[in-house]
């Protein structure tokens, strides 16, 4: 799991404008909580923090205003729904040793059997149980030869050791679908009539 260092400064305005201000500046406000502290309200480099979360559940290690630091990992991020650019993030301040709740991304290996099966992620990411610090990026998941009807449950998920299920082991993660028979079109079915008359 990869750690990003990040420096980030304590704000003092809030609302609407104080936000449009720091997002001119090519920053992003952000609220840093947990551990039953009060809610730490920041600024953060726009570029660095969209860099860093590129990377599913990153860890990011804040210097806040050259006083402290602190280990966090992002909540919950919010986008501009049309350019995409960051306009908020709430990290969760953790400790090293701490188990926290995060979501992985599934990916999948090989091929299905042939016969234009489709397969379909029930769940995208898997709801898992990591130490804050050691938190996987992804699992894998071996597709190969599944035929339709076939499914891959939770716990035939091979996990990193010290990561636990945080999900019904018999929860549905990947399920191989039949491919549809496409429907005759009207001018092969119009063709057939003709022939049989």
């Amino acid at each position: 799991m990869s750690e990003v260092k990040l420096t980030a400064s304590t704000r003092t305005e809030f609302g609407k404008g104080a936000a449009r201000r720091i997002r001119r500046d090519s920053k992003v406000p952000g609220v840093l909580y947990g551990h039953g502290s009060d809610p730490l309200h920041l600024t953060l480099p726009g570029h660095d923090l969209l860099l860093a979360l590129r990377t599913p559940n990153v860890l990011i290690s804040l210097d806040i205003d050259g006083k402290t630091s602190e280990l966090a990992i992002p909540k919950s991020v919010v986008r501009d729904p049309i350019k995409g650019f960051l306009e908020h993030v709430d990290l969760l301040l953790v400790k090293k040793g701490e188990k926290v709740n995060v979501e992985i991304p599934v990916h999948t290996e090989g091929e299905l059997a042939p016969g234009g099966n489709l397969l379909e992620h029930v769940l995208n990411a898997l709801p898992v149980e990591a130490e804050a610090t050691h938190i996987p990026e992804s699992v894998s998941v071996s597709v190969e030869g599944l035929e339709a009807g076939a499914s891959v449950l939770a716990k035939d998920i091979a996990l990193p050791k010290g990561v636990s299920l945080a999900v019904e082991e018999d929860a549905v993660v990947l399920q191989v679908l039949a491919a549809q028979a496409e429907e005759p079109s009207e001018e092969g079915a119009e063709g057939e009539e003709v022939a049989e008359a």
